[in-house]
């Protein structure tokens, strides 16, 4: 399926979204936000059975920020930068963070700016082995944004996080790996079936607890030790009712893999 810079591809029950505007190293505009948007409702469908979702970039690069060309609806054409957050990525970013399954993201080349951001909303950030992130706000006079002061320093420290923005240095993915940014790093030719045959594991898997779990750790960032406890035991409930959890108890007692359905 094609959307406006964004296609979608459905592989049995893993959905992989790219973003395709290669000519500008898939650079976000408002045209390809609209694109994101509609590409996740089809996701979304029930009737879709999408139980994984993988994020990519076409070409030779995963997102070089914000398209700044002003007829792009992006922050170079609006007098209010901040506007356009909030009526145009927000409502995206919100929606990958609520989604009910599993996300994986598949870094190829440069993540930069925002592009950054989308990169670090994945459950499993998978890279590249020539992926690299940056920083790019301070080279163009803007503050960091996408999220990325709020997620940063909580995957690698307020020290690595601010120098990471106030310098703006490419960050290779050998090292983002091992500072904790990301998960896995592989060559730039696998990468792809990599995050596949990755995300086929988790859409094989109990779905509905998995989706359960991304919300659990987006939330527990917010909450004290007891609020935890308490979503915890709310989380335990809806999972305890679906049917994988059934037959998740059956397969182990039978002592046989388990055959899960995402319901």
């Amino acid at each position: 399926m094609e959307f406006d810079r964004v296609t979608l591809e459905v592989d049995g029950h893993v959905a992989i979204l790219t973003l395709n505007h290669p000519e500008v190293m898939n650079a976000v505009s408002a045209e390809m936000l609209t694109g994101l948007m509609k590409a996740l409702a089809e996701v979304e469908k029930p009737e879709k059975h999408i139980r994984c979702l993988v994020m990519t970039g076409a070409g030779r690069g995963f997102c070089a920020g914000a398209n700044l060309q002003p007829s792009s609806g992006g922050p170079g054409g609006s007098n209010d930068a901040g506007l356009v957050l909030e009526t145009q990525y927000h409502p995206f970013l919100r929606r990958l963070r609520t989604l009910p399954i599993p996300f994986v993201t598949a870094v190829n080349g440069a993540a930069a700016g925002v592009g950054m951001s989308f990169a670090l909303m994945g459950d499993l950030v998978m890279c590249a082995r020539s992926a690299y992130f940056l920083q790019a706000f301070r080279r163009i006079g803007l503050v960091p944004d996408g999220g990325s002061t709020w997620v940063l320093p909580r995957l690698i420290g307020k020290a690595r996080a601010i120098e990471l923005s106030l310098l703006g240095e490419r960050l290779p993915a050998e090292k983002a790996l091992e500072w904790g940014l990301i998960n896995r790093v592989v060559e730039d030719a696998d990468l792809l079936s990599k995050a596949k045959e990755l995300a086929n594991d988790l859409a094989n898997g109990p779905t509905i607890a998995l989706g359960l779990i991304r919300r659990l750790y987006w939330d527990s960032a917010e909450n004290s030790y007891e609020q935890q406890l308490n979503l915890e035991r709310q989380m335990q409930k809806i999972a305890g009712s679906s049917n994988d959890f059934q037959e998740g108890v059956r397969a182990f007692l039978e002592k046989r893999p388990a055959k899960f359905r995402g319901e």
